[in-house]
């Protein structure tokens, strides 16, 4: 891609996962797209994460995956200092200052756990003042990119002008020859369940874009990049689910005006939290995961499906217990061994 190119805005939320975040910095500021700049929003850490990515900003730390085949996206580590401005929540959510422009990182503080939507809401509120912005990627802090993944999720927005978002080919980070998700997901309105596109499929199966775009209901949050269009004519994120279904929720405000892209070029390897295990802290979020997925099935059938609510509130009620009894299994099968 050469010439003149359009502005991308990257937003990445962080939540007590300061070394998770540094390694993604470390691929997105090794990619090849040319004009860019990233918001990082801290949704109120506690773990000291603001202090640990400055360090590393100002280059007064290295910290960098220990092994792995996808090191050569993040190490050696870029040159640094990386120039960056600092706001708290009132201050980005007015479009900060008009000489940032130049600053590549720009660290936003929320002082509170907004939640997904409420997170990133801030960063596309700070990003859209900026009228130099053509497309807002948000992208997963537990996630490394390719060189190129900016610039095939743009070459693609630009090949479908009437797409208002795009996804990526996401692999699990710990299992790169496995998919995650093509792009987005399928969902099922009557039971209201998602479902990733080419889930645990090989890397190298060739699916057509055709054929994905197809499928696509809605792009998966871990990458998801949207045109200025799409957020001045839909608006920002839903925030009343906190956790889970924002994306969807997005899609279905934008559908019949814009069009789901998928980039299979654009390749974002996702840690994917599931795949740690369900103890330590994980025991607690897949607690809190399984609430919220059971509540916002519901939230979300009442405000799009409604006549789909007699079916999807039994079956997601049961669906919520048999997860919880399996789940305490497991973890008191863990606690034991």
């Amino acid at each position: 891609m050469q010439g003149n190119v359009p502005r991308v805005s990257i937003i990445i939320l962080n939540w007590n996962g300061w070394q998770d975040t540094i390694e993604c910095l470390e691929s997105i500021f090794r990619n090849d797209y040319p004009d860019y700049q990233v918001i990082l929003v801290d949704n109120g850490s506690q773990d000291g994460s603001m202090s640990h990515i400055k360090e590393w900003a100002e280059g007064r730390t290295v910290t960098a995956p220990e092994s792995g085949e996808l090191r050569v996206f993040s190490v050696p580590p870029v040159s640094k200092p990386i120039s960056y401005v600092e706001y708290e929540r009132s201050q980005a959510e007015t479009g900060g200052s008009k000489s940032d422009n130049s600053a590549r990182l720009v660290l936003i503080r929320t002082g509170t756990n907004l939640g997904f939507a409420g997170g990133n809401n801030i960063g596309l509120r700070y990003a859209s003042v900026k009228k130099d912005f053509a497309y807002f990627w948000l992208l997963n802090n537990d996630t490394v990119i390719r060189p190129d993944a900016i610039t095939q999720l743009v070459l693609r927005m630009t090949e479908k002008p009437d797409a208002g978002m795009c996804g990526s080919k996401t692999p699990y980070y710990h299992h790169p020859d496995r998919i995650w998700s093509l792009g987005g997901a399928t969902y099922n309105k009557w039971l209201a369940i998602p479902s990733n596109i080419g889930l645990n499929g090989s890397f190298a199966r060739d699916i057509s874009v055709v054929q994905v775009e197809d499928k696509l209901d809605f792009i998966t949050g871990a990458s998801m990049m949207v045109s200025r269009d799409f957020l001045n004519d839909v608006g920002l994120l839903c925030e009343k689910y906190f956790l889970f279904f924002e994306e969807l929720d997005w899609a279905l405000r934008g559908k019949g005006r814009y069009k789901l892209a998928y980039a299979p070029e654009s390749v974002v390897y996702h840690k994917v939290h599931a795949s740690v295990g369900p103890t330590g802290k994980y025991r607690k979020y897949n607690r809190v995961a399984e609430y919220y997925m059971t509540r916002n099935s519901i939230v979300l059938t009442c405000k799009f499906y409604p006549f789909a609510l007699p079916i999807v509130f039994p079956f997601a009620v049961v669906k919520y217990w048999l997860k919880r009894f399996a789940l305490s299994f497991v973890f008191r099968n863990t606690e034991e061994d």
